[in-house]
């Protein structure tokens, strides 16, 4: 059974189209991660389930009941955004408990929760103080527990983490996921990081042009891309050959290499050599087509003017 769906989404600004068809069922508890370049719709697409956009055609379904037409704060849907919203004049605590005490929570009952939920983000000892003496990360951590005190059955993110620092983000990510599996939450995270995606989510959607391209678990969005946007997307590869319009491909780290000659090893000129941290890219040439390819740091001394390649384990799209 279906906890959440959408159906037949469609939204249109003037003649153009936002959103084309979007129908899509959700687990429960499941991490589901809209994934897209800038404008491909996704965030339209997450409004929409939270309440927050109203012209639109289709339907929404919550545990079989049309919620369509609800109020955004009538669905008990909570929503995170990029930009943390935080009040500034009010401190941790005070922002966090916001939301419980326009609902007239008791005191007791207030307090429980909000210690509860910063010991769980990992924010208790941060509670006397104000936002702006808070890093970005912290700041987006205060903005999650505000939503996850109202204990929402379904949480949204938008784009939570693309205005931290690489490093922020990589933490941050990983604890988003802690308290997934630990509050058993369903949530559906808007982002343009395929890195971001591949780590988090249990099922990926590709979006672009207002369509849903593919929708799968992320080894098999990376591994076995339905097209070449799908596949260009999620990382560098390579065009093998092209059979009744079936193309070939094979990421760059699947590309077997030998400095000596090999049978059914192809001999490739060395074009350019880029340096990647943990490993050095190189581009070649064959007597057919142009290869990527990923070589070892430890093997760079070896590299010369040439290199014998073998193609492996290519996928057809």
């Amino acid at each position: 059974m279906s906890f959440l769906t959408l159906k037949n989404i469609q939204k249109h600004i003037k003649q153009q189209k936002i959103l084309k068809n979007i129908s899509v069922n959700i687990k429960k508890g499941e991490f589901l991660i809209l994934l897209g370049s800038s404008g491909c719709g996704k965030t339209t697409l997450l409004r929409i389930l939270s309440g927050l956009e109203e012209k639109f055609t289709g339907n929404i379904y919550y545990k079989n009941r049309d919620i369509t037409k609800v109020q955004c704060n009538k669905r008990g849907f909570g929503i995170v955004f990029q930009n943390y919203c935080l009040f500034p004049n009010m401190t941790v605590e005070q922002n966090v408990s916001y939301g419980l005490k326009n609902q007239k929570y008791s005191k007791n009952t207030i307090n429980e929760k909000v210690s509860e939920i910063l010991n769980i983000v990992e924010m208790k000892e941060y509670k006397n103080k104000y936002p702006h003496e808070l890093s970005g990360g912290q700041q987006q951590r205060v903005a999650l527990a505000r939503t996850l005190v109202l204990s929402p059955q379904v949480l949204l993110l938008d784009e939570p983490l693309s205005a931290l620092d690489y490093k922020v983000r990589v933490n941050l990510r990983k604890q988003i996921k802690e308290i997934h599996k630990c509050l058993n939450i369903t949530t559906i995270m808007v982002t343009h990081d395929k890195e971001e995606a591949l780590a988090m989510a249990d099922r990926i959607a590709i979006m672009d042009k207002g369509e849903i391209i593919q929708i799968d678990s992320p080894e098999k969005i990376y591994m076995n891309p339905i097209n070449e946007y799908v596949a260009n997307f999620m990382g560098e590869f390579n065009f093998i050959n092209e059979v009744n319009d079936n193309f070939s491909f094979i990421r760059p780290q699947d590309v077997k290499y030998s400095f000596e000659k090999r049978e059914n090893y192809n001999e490739a000129i060395i074009k350019s050599i880029e340096f990647r941290g943990e490993f050095y890219r190189v581009n070649a040439e064959t007597e057919y087509e142009s290869i990527k390819l990923n070589i070892n740091f430890s093997d760079r001394e070896k590299l010369t003017d040439k290199i014998y390649i073998k193609c492996y384990n290519n996928k057809n799209i």
